[in-house]
């Protein structure tokens, strides 16, 4: 690679470009993150979740400003990341916004714990307390700090890779 092949920051429409294609090479574990306000549930599906601590245990999770659940989930405090399992693919879509608020929990077996909705057959429910927040561009990181766990026994993550559905296997 050489100059010629690098998006340089003189140029910012091409270094967005340029990494958005760098970011579909980044495979990552699909997670739906919703919440309740009221009667109303949100949620959005996400690939930018993590684990950031153990003491305490917490996650963090980009969420775009302008998303449904933004502004809920801020004045709520609580939310719930259900970690997908690869037959899930399916809410991918609906999540990512062909539906509108709770006609989104229409898809997928979802339960409600402390009034956070959550799927009971993804491979992992995580309940969390908003516990910081930091504001970048067009996004917040918001830090969940983990006060509650449901586990399922299978471990088969679906994936986003390349912009489609993807599936693991064990090397």
């Amino acid at each position: 690679m050489d100059l010629t092949d690098t998006a340089l920051a003189e140029n910012p429409e091409i270094v967005a470009d340029e990494f958005r294609k760098a970011m579909r090479r980044l495979t990552a574990a699909v997670s739906i993150i919703a919440t309740r306000e009221g009667a109303t549930r949100y949620g959005i599906v996400a690939t930018a979740v993590s684990s950031l601590c153990m003491t305490p245990p917490a996650i963090l999770a980009c969420i775009n400003r302008a998303s449904s659940i933004f502004d809920p989930l801020v004045r709520r405090k609580y939310f719930s990341v259900s970690l997908l399992q690869e037959r899930q693919a399916a809410l991918v879509p609906v999540f990512g916004g062909q539906s509108k608020h709770c006609d989104r929990f229409e898809h997928g077996a979802w339960a409600d714990i402390n009034d956070l909705p959550f799927l009971i057959d993804a491979q992992a429910a995580l309940f969390c307390r908003l516990d910081g927040r930091l504001h970048y561009g067009s996004h917040e990181i918001v830090i969940g700090r983990v006060e509650a766990v449901e586990v399922a026994e299978s471990i088969s993550p679906l994936l986003w890779q390349d912009g489609a559905p993807a599936a693991s296997r064990v090397l």
